[in-house]
């Protein structure tokens, strides 16, 4: 059986991709390469370039490579562009997912794994959120993502599929080995952007924000390490797999760190000062966003190997450095897309 990824060239779904073939599974990685990278798919994997809302693309992939399970990472991401933006977050967040889960119930494809986010929350005040805290999304993105939540758990409940809705925090850092990393333009993730400042790609750091109610000023938020969140897909994929029942859990570590603590994190590994900007705010930020893990470490069994600030900022700026290099963007040759026809 065979493992579907979709967004699985873009910077979280590589590295699951990548924790799949170390597991032995096969692989396929579905990926319009709006934003994604061939280069980052690892070349054990099978890749298919197309969208992810092509009902009669999909349907192939499934038949074609007796898919058993789906992990669904393809969408948009950034709250201030879903601002902007909000029926394009619609359409491809909730519309595309919506036409994902309905081939997966056609092909009695029985294992779900949703790339979801904390931004469904919206302000929730400064204690950790629990996975059953109201939901009151401050954003098109968020609200796109509560909707995909909420058809997988109708569906669920219709059809014989089973699956995990993994709520992510703040995702940052590297493969430790240096295989992946987060390469994508116009990056909006702070842990990249401070690390571009600090290689010379930026001018200087925005801080969005400085008043806010917090020791600093600047927003809090739970950064968890995008291996150790690749690890939680893995443990989710074998829980289905193991006839486990239908979640939704938080990925964090369960504490928080400001913006200036983030920067001063990436001047440490980099030995480098930069300049840093004070900029108004930007709408839908809260000020703390700080995840309780309690339910992904108790259902999952998954305990976290990189739960260090100063560890991600070394990762980050080592995969930034090699990034500087000309072909040096990923290590695998280039792996060319195919059609599924």
């Amino acid at each position: 059986m065979t493992v579907l990824v979709t967004g699985g060239a873009g910077y979280i779904g590589s590295h699951v991709a990548l924790e799949l073939i170390d597991a032995g599974e096969s692989v396929v990685v579905l990926d319009d390469l709006s934003t994604g990278r061939a280069r980052a798919v690892p070349a054990a994997a099978r890749l298919v370039e197309g969208d992810v809302g092509d009902q009669g693309l999909v349907s192939d992939i499934a038949g074609r490579y007796r898919i058993d399970a789906i992990l669904h990472f393809a969408g948009s991401i950034v709250v201030a562009d879903s601002l902007a933006r909000p029926l394009a977050y619609y359409l491809n967040n909730t519309v595309k997912s919506r036409a994902l889960i309905e081939v997966a119930v056609a092909h009695r494809i029985a294992h779900f794994v949703f790339s979801s986010t904390a931004a469904v929350y919206g302000a929730a005040g400064d204690r950790p959120l629990a996975e059953d805290a109201p939901l009151h999304p401050l954003s098109p993105y968020g609200s796109s993502k509560a909707m995909t939540e909420a058809m997988l758990a109708d569906a669920a409940r219709a059809h014989p599929l089973s699956y995990v809705a993994l709520r992510y925090f703040n995702v940052a850092g590297a493969d430790p080995a240096g295989r992946t990393g987060q390469a994508g333009p116009h990056a909006t993730h702070l842990v990249k952007v401070a690390c571009e400042a600090a290689l010379g790609k930026r001018t200087h750091v925005d801080v969005f924000g400085t008043d806010y109610p917090t020791p600093d000023g600047t927003c809090i938020r739970d950064y968890i390490q995008v291996t150790d969140l690749a690890h939680a897909h893995m443990a989710a994929l074998r829980h289905l797999r193991a006839g486990g029942s239908s979640e939704v859990l938080n990925c964090g570590y369960g504490r928080g760190y400001s913006v200036r603590e983030v920067i001063a994190a990436v001047k440490r590994a980099s030995g480098r000062d930069f300049e840093v900007r004070e900029a108004p705010r930007r709408p839908g930020d809260p000020p703390v966003v700080i995840a309780d893990p309690t339910r992904l470490r108790r259902i999952l069994a998954w305990q976290p190997r990189y739960d260090s600030l100063d560890a991600i900022a070394a990762q980050a700026l080592r995969w930034e450095e090699r990034l500087s290099q000309p072909g040096k963007d990923g290590p695998w040759p280039q792996n060319g897309p195919e059609g599924a026809g």
